[in-house]
């Protein structure tokens, strides 16, 4: 198994932040496979584009804002079974610590979501960065069906769905009928990003937050390596933005970043921005 440099901790005792690769793929009805490559290629990238190598030693990047300095973070590898993804996320929110997984297909969000409400006692509310709602209940129990098959954790008045532009018609009205804020990426061009975030704090106040990015809700020119790309999407920097604010907020329980597809990556463009925004989420605790 390749190790997360920035992984300094020998195990999860006393660390902030507890890394989660999930090399699963096969709740996906997508095309394009190969999301079960993803946690290992996404540290991969991060070793190779967020390290310097000098005179025999390895000399980290520094984050735009926050900090890694005293934060302590520990790699706990690949996990593909669901029911110990589950007690582990379950373990680590419990202890007030931070678990960010990397998947995978989408689908690992509908285990960890249920394990981080379970952990806290109480709905979540889902801030859900994705081109797709996957709010589809006509079928269930696969990647397109998240936002269906979590419903008993999640607080749908207090969620966000953001960058969603390839919508099908049943996943926008049960949106509708849960009372689920919908921000498409022509929003977030006419409000400008500040004042979005600005809403996602407002709306998520007062509650325990689990922040998902299917890669996918960027723009296939910042993320071209996804298993579903859909054109018109978000800035990288637009992205790392609002996780920064939100994260900052510091009512984030659990993180996940999925659908990275390195077979359609271009020269690791999308691996070593999933590998960005995992350390910006990081810096911003």
């Amino acid at each position: 198994m390749v190790r997360l440099h920035r992984s300094n901790a020998d195990s999860m005792k006393d660390v902030d932040v507890v890394v989660i690769g999930v090399p699963d793929e096969s709740n996906s009805h997508a095309k394009r496979k190969g999301t079960s490559m993803a946690p290992d290629v996404l540290r991969i990238a991060s070793n190779e584009s967020e390290f310097f190598e000098r005179g025999g030693k390895l000399i980290p990047t520094c984050p735009m804002r926050g900090t890694l300095d005293r934060k302590w973070i520990f790699d706990a590898g690949n996990i593909s079974n669901k029911q110990k993804l589950r007690d582990m996320v379950t373990d680590i929110t419990s202890r007030g610590k931070l678990p960010i997984m990397i998947g995978g297909d989408h689908s690992l969000t509908t285990e960890t979501i249920q394990a981080a409400s379970d952990a806290i006692g109480k709905k979540l509310s889902l801030l859900y960065f994705d081109a797709h709602p996957d709010f589809v209940s006509s079928t269930r129990n696969y990647y397109g069906s998240v936002l269906t098959d979590s419903t008993p954790s999640l607080n749908f008045r207090k969620s966000m769905l953001i960058g969603t532009r390839a919508a099908e018609p049943e996943e926008l009205e049960n949106a509708r009928k849960a009372g689920l804020r919908i921000v498409n990426p022509l929003e977030i061009v006419e409000l400008g990003v500040k004042r979005v975030a600005q809403m996602i704090r407002a709306r998520t106040s007062g509650t325990k937050v689990y922040i998902s990015v299917d890669l996918d809700c960027l723009d296939p020119a910042f993320a071209p390596g996804v298993s579903v790309p859909s054109p018109g999407g978000l800035s990288s920097i637009d992205l790392i933005y609002l996780l920064n604010k939100t994260v900052g907020a510091g009512n984030v329980v659990a993180i996940d970043i999925v659908e990275l597809a390195p077979d359609y990556d271009l020269n690791g463009t999308t691996a070593m921005l999933a590998a960005r925004i995992m350390s910006e989420c990081i810096a911003s605790v």
